[in-house]
């Protein structure tokens, strides 16, 4: 059976004057899809996702939610929660009476799920704290606890992490994680921190000058082109020599007590192999190209993306 499309836009476009933001864009994400959105600054992310959210009209396209063209009917954004770019609150209000209000213009007040929101960011114990009060980061986090009201089946979080130090970093992607297993949402996610989304996206799209430039499983399209390898190997001088002979390696460096270098996947177990023969023990061997690697190589312009990477859904 084929997975439920949750959110869908086809030719999606958005014109300012005479300049295009976003130029015939084609997502697909579907149902428990953690979905990593990613382009380089100005590339038409917020945008596009406040196309979704209908908080600005396409001039060209259409956006589907749970099936739904919600540029002709918006019924369907009640099961969708977003937060876009930083949120705002009435600052001389606590943090719980803030959502009190959203969820009461939702026609969904319920004491017991916004102490429950806020207890998933970390927020309860200063839930009657005015928010004037909070840092950036806090209110960052009040503001992904308010796209959780009324648990939406479809979460949209445009830079979730802004502003937040290492540990609040971590919370936030263990949160996403949990939301995606735990409650079946699907998370639609846009951020800068490449490291995140590779931890935790599932499937991704990278977005370049507001045009789809690939789409996939985050795994499958890290698998595509030339890996970077760490070794670690003893003797490592004599590693890096083996290593620094063998056909097809380049950009070979010693960091550390680790040897790093590109080498294409079908020629590392022959390097294994002769490692081996050389008496050399080999600790560990991980070849992997890092989201980083790849997102460069794909909004440079580089050339070992593959073409058919583009046409992935």
């Amino acid at each position: 059976m084929a997975e439920e499309i949750i959110l869908e836009t086809s030719g999606l476009g958005k014109r300012y004057n005479k300049r295009w933001a976003v130029t015939d864009l084609n997502l697909c994400v579907r149902r428990g899809d953690v979905f990593g959105f990613l382009g380089p600054n100005g590339a038409g992310k917020s945008t596009t996702i406040r196309m979704i959210l209908t908080l600005v009209k396409p001039t060209t396209g259409g956006v589907r939610v749970f099936g739904t063209d919600v540029t002709r009917r918006r019924g369907e954004l009640a099961r969708v929660g977003g937060l876009v770019e930083r949120p705002d609150f009435y600052l001389y209000l606590s943090a719980r009476r803030n959502l009190e209000i959203v969820a009461a213009l939702r026609g969904r007040p319920d004491r017991r799920q916004i102490d429950e929101v806020l207890d998933m960011v970390s927020l309860l114990s200063r839930a009657d704290d005015a928010v004037r009060t909070f840092s950036h980061g806090m209110k960052q986090r009040l503001g992904i606890a308010q796209a959780l009201l009324g648990f939406p089946d479809l979460v949209i979080l445009d830079e979730p992490t802004s502003g937040l130090d290492p540990h609040g970093i971590k919370e936030v992607r263990e949160l996403i994680r949990r939301l995606a297993v735990e409650r079946s949402m699907t998370i639609f996610l846009s951020s800068h921190l490449l490291h995140e989304i590779e931890q935790t996206a599932t499937r991704m799209a990278i977005i370049n000058n507001g045009s789809t430039v690939v789409q996939g499983g985050v795994n499958e399209l890290l698998a595509d082109g030339t890996p970077m390898v760490t070794l670690q190997a003893a003797p490592l001088e004599e590693a890096r020599r083996v290593v620094a002979q063998f056909p097809g390696v380049t950009g070979l460096e010693v960091d550390g007590a680790v040897l790093r270098f590109s080498a294409d996947r079908g020629a590392i177990p022959a390097l294994a192999r002769r490692l081996v023969e050389e008496h050399i023990a080999i600790d560990s061997i991980v070849p992997r190209r890092s989201l980083e690697e790849y997102f460069l190589a794909i909004t440079e312009g580089a050339s070992d993306v593959p073409r058919n990477a583009r046409r992935r859904r």
